[in-house]
């Protein structure tokens, strides 16, 4: 821990601590909904454990929930985590070999590269990685054994609205980045691609969409080298 606090700092870990919390929150909706869904208890949690990749997970229990073949929740679960594959491509030396790249592979999510990519040198790079991941691997199953206990208990999950608070607390991280012109112009570029799609898309895909708009991105600061 203080080794993490040395390299990281206490500012860096405090939001790597928000999301990790935030995720916890998402997995008790997640839990509480697979729970009303139909599934074991069990189910969510074990999930939780071995995938590890909220949307692709949520989208599984949904269409199973509403009549879908167990094989077109999967393949609509791989579609969505088909994202993993530039992420990969983005954080190679982050994973380490042998054992530590298979674990870290495992904790490869949108969160984990996010950080990651977000920091200055490998060692704080590799830090932030793997501080988010383990703190996810804890909390999202944790979150979802606690949502489906109370899945149990509670009719109505959705009344409590705790999905709105991960993509809460990921807009206040964000917000400073959003100072510079050449990112808000292509996060604003990808948001509005995702909506335009999220009408006749599965859960998870407009995310893939929006992908859309990192050639705006390179474009600025490509120009902006230029000059």
């Amino acid at each position: 821990m203080r080794s993490l606090w040395r390299t990281l700092g206490g500012r860096l870990l405090r939001d790597i601590a928000l999301v990790c919390l935030a995720v916890g929150v998402i997995g008790v909706s997640y839990g509480a909904t697979a729970v009303t869904s139909g599934f074991a208890w069990w189910f969510p949690v074990l999930m939780g454990a071995l995938v590890l990749a909220a949307s692709s997970e949520f989208l599984f229990v949904g269409i199973i929930a509403a009549g879908g073949s167990p094989i077109a929740a999967l393949l609509a679960g791989l579609l969505v985590n088909a994202r993993h594959l530039p992420f990969g491509l983005a954080v190679p030396d982050v994973l380490g070999r042998g054992w530590r790249g298979l674990l870290g592979t495992h904790l490869m999510n949108d969160e984990t590269v996010v950080f990651a990519m977000a920091q200055d040198g490998l060692p704080r790079k590799r830090a932030a990685y793997w501080a988010c991941g383990l703190g996810i691997l804890v909390c999202w199953p944790a979150g979802a054994a606690l949502g489906a206990l109370l899945g149990s208990v509670v009719e109505d999950t959705a009344a409590l609205g705790l999905d709105a608070m991960f993509p809460a607390v990921i807009l206040a991280l964000i917000l400073p980045a959003m100072k510079e012109r050449p990112v808000r112009r292509t996060a604003l570029a990808g948001a509005a691609l995702a909506l335009a799609v999220s009408a006749f898309l599965p859960a998870g895909l407009p995310v893939l969409v929006a992908l859309a708009a990192l050639p705006l991105f390179a474009a600025k600061a490509a120009e902006g080298a230029v000059r």
